[in-house]
């Protein structure tokens, strides 16, 4: 794995003799006598790691550094000054600086020991990325050029590794479900259970049996134990969707079973103790819930430790294209169809719609042009009328 060190520094002379070692380590170095030649070496990405001197003609060389703190894929910084004391040690490393070196060098292993440091530094946060993009790659839905919604699949990707409590936030048909499916693949418990239950599905009276089970005689008409949502989710996944309709009494309960690590089936009184992933979606704003005290804040605030809200479609219109090419091969397999494309004219239409169904209404609209498509390509004419009039 190779690295470029960028030398700062208005000593020739310093700069020379740092460069000439450190190329016979085989590394790439590169050469600034000011922080402007710094800043613009950095600019065209010459720069893993910076050997910054302190005292520059055209600045002070904490100023690099704190400049640097703000980008996302820093170098780490190593700084080396005549004028070295511990106070601007404990002040550079504060801002971020990997490592403090003083002027004169008199045993060149120090450097390269920093040095060394800060590759392992570097080859960490390249392994790391390389398994972000590896995630990213196997994404089996549209991620698209939305910067929204790339960030949201990173923090996504963070929380599948941490296995922490998810809150996924977003309009109907955004795709929730799919986002907490894809934090399940993406995570430690892969091959674990994924166990989905849609809140506003369940009467509220039953709600508490399908999460945590029952015992005989639990209530009328148990006649035999029933295992839960949660508890044949041990070691897995738990979502909950919808989860603003979910009760009050109910929240509590759910609540304390997270915190506890364990409930009680209806009718039990034996402890259940289980280690579940909480992933839960909503489609309507909980704070605002909170404030008609329909929702509990206290399992709001437990519920999110990471917060996802997903972007509606009408903000990723460019995505469009990439949502019609993915829809039709996802369908023409299970349709028996031979659909390879959509005419301009047609896409154009679908760009213009402002889509208050989102993505679900886009794959149900592709599904009824493409069983109406007579060709290879989706018209105007396959789209539904109802859409094609209201952008007349």
């Amino acid at each position: 794995m190779s690295f470029t060190v960028l030398i700062v520094d208005d000593e020739e002379n310093a700069r020379k003799n740092l460069s000439v070692f450190l190329r016979s380590k085989n590394f790439e170095v590169f050469e600034a006598g000011t922080l402007a030649e710094a800043r613009q070496q950095l600019k065209i990405g010459n720069g893993d790691i910076v050997l910054l001197d302190v005292q520059l003609p055209d600045g002070y060389g904490q100023t690099l550094l704190k400049e640097l703190q703000q980008q996302p894929n820093r170098p780490p910084v190593i700084l080396i000054t005549g004028f070295g004391d511990i106070e601007m040690a404990v002040d550079a490393m504060r801002n971020g600086a990997h490592d403090f070196l003083t002027k004169p060098i008199n045993d060149i292993k120090v450097v390269e020991n920093s040095v060394a440091r800060a590759c392992e530094i570097i080859q960490m946060r390249r392994e790391i990325e390389h398994y972000r993009q590896k995630q990213l790659d196997s994404v089996d839905f549209v991620l698209g050029s939305n910067e929204k919604m790339k960030n949201v699949v990173a923090q996504a990707l963070k929380a599948s590794r941490a296995m922490v409590s998810v809150l996924i936030t977003g309009e109907t048909g955004t795709g929730k479900e799919i986002l907490a499916r894809f934090i399940h693949k993406s995570g430690p418990r892969a091959a674990k259970q994924f166990v989905a239950i849609n809140c506003a599905a369940i009467q509220p009276t039953l709600l508490e049996s399908e999460l945590f089970g029952h015992e005989p005689e639990g209530f009328t008409d148990a006649k035999t134990r029933k295992h839960g949502l949660m508890e044949i989710a041990d070691d897995g996944i738990l979502f909950l969707d919808e989860i603003s309709s979910m009760p009050l009494e109910m929240q509590a309960k759910l609540l304390r079973a997270i915190e506890e690590k364990a409930f009680r089936r209806v009718g039990g009184n034996d402890l259940v103790k289980v280690d579940v992933q909480i992933l839960a979606a909503s489609n309507r704003n909980l704070k605002e819930l909170i404030k008609e005290n329909a929702f509990r804040e206290d399992l709001y605030y437990r519920l999110k430790v990471v917060d996802l809200d997903l972007p509606p479609l009408r903000e990723r219109k460019n995505d469009i294209p990439e949502f019609v090419g993915f829809f039709i091969k996802e369908l023409n397999p299970r349709l028996g169809l031979n659909v390879i494309d959509m005419t301009p004219v047609a896409m154009e239409i679908l760009k213009k719609y402002s889509w208050p169904g989102n993505i679900r209404e886009l794959r149900n609209t592709i599904e009824r042009a493409m069983l109406f498509c007579d060709g290879e390509k989706i018209d105007v004419a396959d789209l539904p009328l109802d859409l094609v009039e209201k952008l007349a």
